[in-house]
């Protein structure tokens, strides 16, 4: 097996030295949970100073740009370069709202200094003066800290800039488990080894993963952890065991396991390690996933002959169905806030990416191309991603909640599926 060690691809050295946000708590730039959303006309100007600075920039604004949330003019009808002091006068003609700035410096030792300003152009005000140091080779984290420093300083919300996605990648007959940035870039394999290995869910504090291998013609649930970087077994019932999710409380990883019969849920404590079976059916139950206040959870079962999602309390009481169209309904996930649960459907012969209600309401398909499968929320609850073989072959792709700007993000050279969006 090949863990890579971590530190430089899971931290990164923010110092945040001056931070100024006027009227902060008073304005909210954008309400992006208002139905009448209008995006926000906004300048990221390149950074003065060393050339990392238009990387930086750039990245910034892909970033902005990913939300759609935001909508950009060509950085060519700027009047006011980096350098210059801000003038709203040199914005307004453009029709720019807001106006992003900074300067880019390499300290003695190699480090990267960063200041980065946002200004409101209409009330003439600095919003947000903030600075920053990295190493050079984390650029890209840097910058996506950068943008979600700005993304909350105009919505009030955090962003899912710093998130990262796993997704199972084969190249040739080997299945291995890869890490990625939220946009699809610093792409690393993590796990190799074993037969097969399915879909990893993340720990809470996005410390661990948590997956399925067949190794040596054997199941087993295993844990990665980041910090130490090391494997460890946690559970094999001898038949098929497939994680599931982990309760927002970081205490249990829910799983399935036809150890004793049909595959019927279960739940396995992190910290005693001790097992406890939730479900006691002869009907296959499947794929767990937790509401975020530990309430319920919600499953795939054949109660009704064809997989169909149901939902029942953390002690495996009280289960109601949730789906009643589709053929076969699999791969449900609770979004952070609990407020809405995807699924892949059957219908029509192909796979697509669904949303629904927890009390079964506004049933909405997202997709309509390929078969769309896996998916998984972010954690801010506004992107999806997912699996999709619209291109011909299996890739990774995301998507806003609403099934708007889908696009691949995964390498074309490696076959990929299964992803999961940290916490």
């Amino acid at each position: 097996m090949e863990i890579t060690r971590l530190a430089a691809t899971m931290c990164l050295l923010v110092v945040a030295l001056l931070c100024l946000r006027e009227n902060a708590a008073a304005r909210v730039y954008i309400d992006i949970n208002s139905p009448g959303l209008k995006r926000l006309p906004i300048a990221v100007v390149d950074f003065a100073g060393i050339t990392e600075g238009t990387e930086l920039a750039d990245i910034i604004r892909s970033d902005l740009d990913f939300t759609g949330l935001f909508v950009f003019i060509n950085k060519n009808a700027f009047i006011e370069d980096a350098t210059a002091p801000f003038n709203p006068d040199n914005w307004k003609p453009l029709g720019i709202d807001a106006v992003v700035k900074g300067t880019a410096e390499a300290e003695a030792d190699g480090t990267l200094s960063v200041v980065a300003s946002v200004y409101d152009v209409v009330e003439s005000s600095n919003i947000l003066k903030k600075k920053y140091a990295s190493r050079k080779d984390l650029i890209r984290p840097l910058a996506h800290k950068i943008a979600d420093d700005i993304y909350e300083a105009l919505t009030g919300q955090k962003s899912c800039f710093g998130s990262r996605i796993v997704f199972i990648g084969q190249e040739g007959d080997r299945k291995s488990i890869y890490l990625m940035d939220y946009d699809g870039q610093r792409v690393k394999k993590i796990v190799s080894k074993g037969d097969v290995t399915m879909k990893a869910h993340w720990s809470p504090d996005g410390k661990k993963l948590f997956y399925s291998s067949l190794r040596n013609g054997r199941w087993g649930i295993y844990e990665l952890d980041f910090d130490t970087v090391s494997e460890e077994k946690l559970f094999s019932s001898g038949a098929t065991d497939l994680a599931g999710d982990v309760t927002q409380d970081g205490s249990y990883l829910l799983f399935s396991s036809s150890g004793k019969g049909s595959p019927n849920i279960y739940r396995l404590h992190l910290g005693t390690k001790i097992v406890t079976r939730l479900t006691h059916s002869d009907y296959i139950e499947v794929s767990p996933s937790a509401s975020p206040d530990g309430k319920s959870i919600v499953y795939v079962a054949d109660k009704s002959t064809v997989p169909q999602l149901y939902i029942m309390s953390t002690d495996g009481m009280d289960s109601r169905r949730l789906t009643f169209e589709g053929s076969y309904n699999t791969s449900p996930e609770w979004s952070r806030a609990g407020d809405l649960i995807v699924y892949s459907g059957r219908e029509g012969g192909r796979f697509q990416i669904y949303t629904i209600k927890p009390n079964g309401t506004e049933l909405k398909q997202l997709t309509d191309t390929g078969n769309n499968e896996e998916p998984s929320f972010s954690p801010d609850g506004r992107l999806i991603t997912f699996t999709s073989d619209r291109d011909g072959a299996k890739g990774v792709y995301v998507m806003t909640v609403n099934g708007d700007g889908q696009k691949r993000i995964s390498p074309r050279n490696i076959r990929a599926f299964g992803p999961s969006w940290s916490h």
